[in-house]
């Protein structure tokens, strides 16, 4: 089966499970994905690959653990707030950085860019930048 991961994510499972996702619709996408693999808790993770052309327009937190943050293409400044102060990386083709466990982060496109994350989602908090 082949399809294309921008459309259509992954789903690391328990018991090294991988499972192809519905085609990626929007934000609501997420909760019916929360819904269909909440069994895996905090073990399960979404990988995903998104392009960005501006700023994100909010923040996100992702309690229960680590994210990585791959870029694949162009440059993205992600910002992470760490003990009330911004941290800013920047990366560039092929360089990643992991998002810990409870910092808020978002990030800033200069002029576009492509990334891919791994993320452990269960129980992510959104909040306006």
């Amino acid at each position: 089966m082949k399809k294309s991961i921008k459309q259509n994510p992954i789903h690391l499972g328990l018991g090294a499970t991988v499972t192809a996702e519905p085609k990626f619709t929007g934000m609501d996408w997420y909760a019916d994905y929360a819904k269909r693999h909440e069994k895996d808790g905090i073990e399960g993770r979404l990988v995903t690959v998104h392009t960005f052309s501006e700023p994100w327009g909010s923040w996100e937190m992702h309690p229960k653990g680590s994210e990585v943050v791959v870029c694949l293409d162009g440059e993205i400044t992600l910002i992470q707030e760490i003990d009330g102060k911004e941290k800013k990386i920047t990366l560039t083709k092929n360089e990643y950085a992991i998002n810990p466990p409870g910092v808020w982060h978002t990030a800033d496109v200069h002029s576009e860019a492509t990334a891919l994350f791994i993320t452990a989602g269960a129980g992510t908090e959104h909040k306006t930048r």
